[in-house]
């Protein structure tokens, strides 16, 4: 039963043929027998999922089920706030911080009677795209234990990719649930910023997260999005945009559809992944579609605009985290000085400490103007090129991320190679649109490939239909491990 898709599990659920109790026995017995080697999961508290899962079994045999969702397991990244439970963001400065409130997310995910497998691995503070940066230790890819499953939503990804759970919660701030997504050969989906509530969400960067969904099957990424999405009074930068409802998703007519692809770009893409984004190129074209070449100059500089915008809010998002108020203190400070500087120093990570200084820097006072000021007058051209281009083409197609995984500590050593794992997903954060990361295959190596779709803001319903029509070429299929070496 747990490697079936979302889709066979939900209708197994309410067909009564398996309960909760029973599902989320088998997903902790394999959690128990797997996560050893994956390290996805940061705790697992198993009684109280236990307990969980057999309230949603009395409702259901009493004819009180919460919804057609109850007693569903699904991850939780360890970013996003429960109550009663530890959020440490992957980081020892909040290693025994435990919430006191729910996140909007999770609030809506109890309404509806799904059982929350909490405490999914990250990079620490999600500033990461491998899952090596985490405080507790690093998540390794399901298809390859050698190599890193993406981040900063790694355990997210790995967890739902090794049939630990069918779907799982992440969060996305320059591509930190596509490109885990990607790597590990999964759906993943980062909705419009301000589709989906952030509160309850720790922050990274305010302008640039935005909490999303993983999931096996496309249908997991519909339903959770509808659960997820609508206007939260708790959090001002949440849109008033009608929510989005799954029974607005349907067929796409390829022949009546315009998809944008870079033009003159790919050199730098593994030549497989370019081999695999071609066919899907052509089987678009066979389908009728109409593709077009779009001008990503400004694009360009995605990388540098996200990291100086991102760093900037990280900075000043983290200046929280002080050894007073909550989260770590370093023991006997000879001064108040001393207690800050030590706290923070012992406390954060060294990709922690080196965004913060970097962010730091480019606010300070004789840089604003150069960095930071240069920074948003360039997304806003990013903003500008995205509009001009959804006013010629519906979609646009790319690959998510220019390589498959990674050896774990390839690149640990040189920042910069790092960050450009994120060329292609950055500048969808900074004009603030939905993307979706869909599987394409395996590569020579059986190593996921993912490829990218991404349409105008708001426009969920329209970029959903068009991933399940695409998710319909059967390259675009990958058969879940279920013996990992």
């Amino acid at each position: 039963m747990i490697f079936k898709k979302y889709s066979e599990i939900k209708k197994s659920l309410n067909e009564g043929k398996i309960s909760s109790l029973e599902l989320c026995d088998l997903y902790i017995k394999r959690i128990e027998d797997l996560d050893t080697k994956i390290g996805a999961f940061l705790y697992l508290k198993k009684s109280e999922i236990l307990e969980r899962a057999s309230e949603s079994d009395k409702r259901r045999k009493e004819g009180k089920k919460l919804s057609e969702f109850d007693g569903i397991p699904i991850g939780i990244k360890d970013n996003i706030c429960i109550e009663g439970e530890r959020v440490s963001c992957g980081s020892k400065i909040l290693e025994n911080f435990v919430s006191p409130y729910n996140a909007t997310v999770i609030e809506k995910l109890l309404a509806k009677g799904f059982v929350l497998f909490p405490g999914l691995n990250m990079d620490e503070f999600a500033m990461g795209s491998s899952t090596e940066n985490s405080a507790f230790g690093i998540t390794k890819n399901p298809f390859d234990i050698s190599r890193i499953p993406g981040g900063s939503s790694g355990g997210s990804a790995a967890a739902v990719a090794s049939s630990m759970l069918p779907i799982s919660l992440g969060s996305d701030t320059g591509g930190s649930i596509r490109q885990p997504a990607s790597l590990c050969g999964i759906f993943g989906f980062k909705p419009s910023y301000g589709r989906v509530s952030r509160y309850g969400l720790v922050a990274y960067a305010s302008s640039l997260d935005q909490i999303g969904p993983f999931s096996n099957d496309m249908d997991g990424i519909i339903d959770l999005t509808e659960v997820l999405s609508g206007k939260d009074i708790h959090d001002s930068t949440s849109a008033s945009e009608q929510p989005f409802a799954a029974k607005n998703i349907s067929e796409t007519d390829l022949s009546k559809t315009t998809v944008g692809i870079m033009a003159n770009e790919g050199a730098e893409w593994d030549k497989e992944i370019l081999d695999r984004f071609n066919e899907t190129v052509e089987y678009l074209k066979s389908k009728g579609a109409k593709i077009k070449e779009l001008d990503f100059g400004v694009h360009a500089y995605s990388i540098p605009v996200y990291y100086i915008i991102a760093t900037a809010e990280c900075s000043s998002n983290l200046s929280r985290f002080d050894g007073i108020r909550f989260g770590y203190r370093v023991e006997n400070p000879k001064k108040l000085e001393d207690l800050y500087v030590e706290s923070r120093s012992q406390g954060f990570g060294a990709e922690v400490k080196r965004r913060i200084l970097l962010g730091t820097f480019s606010l300070s006072s004789g840089y604003y103007d150069a960095y930071y000021g240069q920074a948003q007058k360039a997304r806003v051209l990013i903003k500008r090129s995205y509009a001009a281009m959804f006013k010629e083409v519906d979609f646009i197609l790319q690959p998510t991320s220019p390589t498959t995984a990674f050896k774990i500590g390839e690149k640990t050593k040189d920042p910069v190679q790092m960050y450009k794992a994120d060329i292609l997903t950055t500048s969808v954060n900074l004009a603030g649109l939905p993307a979706i990361s869909i599987p394409a295959g395996l590569d020579s190596n059986k190593l996921p490939i993912g490829l990218q779709l991404s349409a105008n803001k708001f426009e969920e319903s329209k970029l959903l239909s068009f991933a399940k029509e695409i998710s319909k070429f059967e390259k675009l299929e990958i058969n879940l491990p279920e013996n990992i070496a």
